[in-house]
């Protein structure tokens, strides 16, 4: 009974041997669960990543198919002028008619119905027009008629939203109307540079304008 019981007590105890075996292995099992963790982690990392959305563009528009909002008013783009300054307006109305787009203008001595009171023709085309470029050189400043379609303009669409497009030539900036100097003007230092500005803004106003018709349409 006394040998038994002292070969019991020189048995080395389980407990003891595990605990050395976990303290001297415990960077094996670190690295034996390493793989699963990093891998967890490189799975959460690219979840995370993938999850984050990208800014989508807003998606094309169609300007010309049949169904457009565009084809809701008769002309694209009113060009209010004064006659002196014809030659240049009838490059840009060139220029402008001759893009893919085929923008419509209205050219008031090539459009106007002769024999119609120029006050009715005026206002007819503002309201038969999506955007109205204004050619403000010092002619036009001297022009009653020319401030005369500029206001029926600004009450067509007092908020302007990319309607109302200012072209300033041969003036110098303190001589801007007031009644506009809370739009953005164009420059005609370089005159291809503001015909490309000019195209650009029309464009972007029919595509948005078409872009919420649309979508309007959808709901």
């Amino acid at each position: 009974m006394a040998g038994w019981f002292r070969r019991l007590l020189q048995k080395p105890r389980q407990s003891s041997r595990c605990t050395g075996s976990s303290q001297n292995a415990s960077t094996g099992c670190s690295a034996s669960s390493s793989p699963s963790s990093s891998s967890s982690a490189r799975s959460s990392s690219s979840s995370a990543g993938t999850a984050m959305p990208r800014a989508s563009r807003p998606a094309a528009v169609d300007i010309s198919s049949s169904g457009s909002a565009r084809w809701a008013k008769s002309y694209d783009v009113c060009i209010c002028h004064s006659e002196v300054d014809l030659e240049f307006v009838e490059e840009l109305v060139s220029y402008l008619e001759s893009q893919p787009q085929s923008f419509r203008c209205f050219l008031q001595l090539r459009d106007a119905v002769a024999g119609s009171a120029i006050m009715t023709e005026l206002c007819d085309a503002v309201q038969n027009s999506h955007c109205w470029v204004m050619l403000i050189t010092p002619s036009f400043l001297q022009d009653p008629w020319c401030k005369y379609q500029m206001h029926q303009a600004l009450a067509e669409a007092p908020m302007a939203n990319g309607r109302t497009i200012p072209v300033l030539k041969d003036i110098d900036r303190k001589d801007y109307p007031r009644e506009l100097r809370n739009l953005y003007y164009i420059s005609t230092v370089l005159k291809e540079n503001s015909f490309r500005q000019i195209r650009d803004t029309v464009l972007h106003y029919l595509e948005e304008l078409c872009r919420s018709s649309a979508s309007g349409t959808e709901q």
